[in-house]
């Protein structure tokens, strides 16, 4: 697929001419990591399955940013996603954040084979796709990012955690390996994995009445992980931020 215009590699100072895709752009996280990415003056791509919200957050940060309306999990996510940079008249990103994610709490005994399936089809599969479709048009310019909004869960496991667990794992396996395989390409991949965040994700559970989970007073805000991301997205072009792993100080 062809691409508009000629991007210039995101310098230490800001984002300036370059363009991002966030996914599960439409609250949490995402909203807060498309704020802080047009903050530095990419443009953004805003992908999520809820329109409505994709379209206010578009308004409010501005910068011509894309709205893409589409289940991430959509084995032409990529493609969807990098048509409508393409319609926009934006060069494809060079910044792809996979965020989106489904969250299940279950003992074992008591997750469906289809809630195990779903949770690794959003939470490890998806990105397998956006990255699968992005790297090429990377590779060729030189330089690029690949950014994995990981989880305390990537490495430590909790009751109840089976369906979730395995597929942060995973993803964190998958980025270990794409970073194996971009060094020395300019292609750069970051994992990003937050404890707790204070997120809608977390209204069914309600953890502040729950014993053993943490209070959402106490947890890390969608801005933090945002400026996470965004640090190593800032880093001078020859230092790659493998891994950052954020708690509540």
């Amino acid at each position: 697929m062809g691409t508009q215009g000629s991007p210039a590699t995101p310098s230490a100072e800001s984002l300036a001419g370059s363009a991002a895709l966030v996914t599960g752009a439409s609250r949490g996280i995402g909203a807060a990591v498309a704020r802080r990415l047009a903050a530095a003056g990419a443009r953004v791509g805003l992908l999520a399955r809820s329109e409505a919200p994709l379209r206010a957050l578009a308004a409010e940060i501005g910068g011509g940013a894309i709205v893409i309306s589409c289940d991430v999990a959509r084995e032409d996510a990529a493609g969807y996603a990098l048509a409508a940079f393409e319609d926009a008249g934006a060069a494809a990103p060079s910044i792809v954040v996979n965020n989106a994610g489904a969250f299940l709490l279950a003992p074992v005994g008591e997750t469906t084979t289809d809630d195990f399936r779903a949770m690794l089809e959003v939470n490890l599969v998806a990105p397998f796709i956006l990255a699968r479709g992005c790297l090429p048009d990377m590779r060729a310019r030189g330089h690029g990012h690949v950014v994995t909004i990981g989880s305390i869960a990537d490495r430590t496991v909790f009751p109840g955690n089976a369906a979730y667990a395995a597929s942060k794992h995973g993803l964190r396996a998958l980025h270990e390996v794409l970073r194996a395989e971009l060094r020395g390409t300019g292609v750069r991949a970051t994992l990003v994995s937050p404890g707790p965040v204070d997120t809608a994700l977390w209204n069914p559970i309600d953890p502040d009445n729950q014993a053993g989970f943490t209070p959402r007073a106490q947890m890390l805000g969608a801005d933090a992980v945002a400026d996470a991301v965004l640090y190593a997205l800032l880093a001078p072009p020859e230092v790659n931020v493998d891994e950052l792993r954020l708690s509540r100080s």
